[in-house]
């Protein structure tokens, strides 16, 4: 019996023992041609045994990767992508610089003063108010949610019309719930909701209409 510890260690295990043992065929074939060839068969295989990697973008490109790292990066055949070696696997990546704000109010996120900007640079008028609501509603609740309490709402205009350096102003409503755009929202919520009541009492009536008319024909 040959147990795994005798064996050549895999050095992919998700790929299985078969898929090792066909690589090292494929670096013992005499010609370049049998070694491309079968080369693309063992990329087929692979595909087939990972399936899951055919939703990744240029799983393609993985695979044969994938195939070099299987060979110990000593395989001669023709890869339509770069062969990646060795030295380059091992190498780290570069390190990404952290966006930082410069500013005392980091809390409230980099997508929030892009938004502030694009919030500045409309025209006066629904589509604008409409963004600043959007604007003050996501920086009350990144404040709640970084200094784990409640905020009062001039807080935040207050803090809007720093970060915007005076071009948004909100510091004239009392609260977020006083601005128009708040209201028009809850009209609207509300006349919904009155239609589905409506519908659903008038649902009710018919059904005791119905069950009530059942029972007298029965008693008939």
């Amino acid at each position: 019996m040959e147990y795994n510890t005798d064996r050549t260690q895999l050095l992919m295990p998700e790929y299985g023992r078969n898929i090792q043992q066909l690589v090292e065929h494929c670096k013992t074939l005499q010609t370049k041609e049998e070694r491309n060839e079968m080369a693309l068969a063992i990329i087929e295989f692979m595909g087939q045994r990972n399936p899951h990697l055919r939703d990744e973008e240029n799983y393609k490109h993985k695979l044969w990767d994938h195939l070099f790292i299987l060979a110990d990066h000593n395989l001669d055949v023709d890869s339509p992508y770069p062969i990646l070696t060795a030295e380059e696997l091992i190498t780290k990546p570069r390190k990404m610089d952290y966006p930082s704000l410069e500013n005392d109010y980091k809390f409230y996120g980099k997508s929030i003063l892009q938004l502030i900007e694009t919030a500045i640079a409309l025209e006066e008028g629904d589509e604008k108010d409409a963004l600043i609501q959007v604007i003050a509603n996501n920086m009350k609740k990144s404040y709640n949610v970084y200094n784990k309490e409640h905020v009062q709402d001039d807080v935040i205009f207050r803090h809007l019309k720093e970060l915007s350096k005076n071009r948004l102003d909100l510091t004239g409503l009392d609260s977020l719930d006083k601005s128009k755009i708040y209201y028009a929202t809850n009209r609207n919520n509300n006349n919904n909701n009155n239609r589905n009541n409506n519908r659903n009492q008038n649902y009710n009536n018919n059904n005791r209409k119905n069950n009530f008319q059942n029972h007298k024909n029965k008693r008939r």
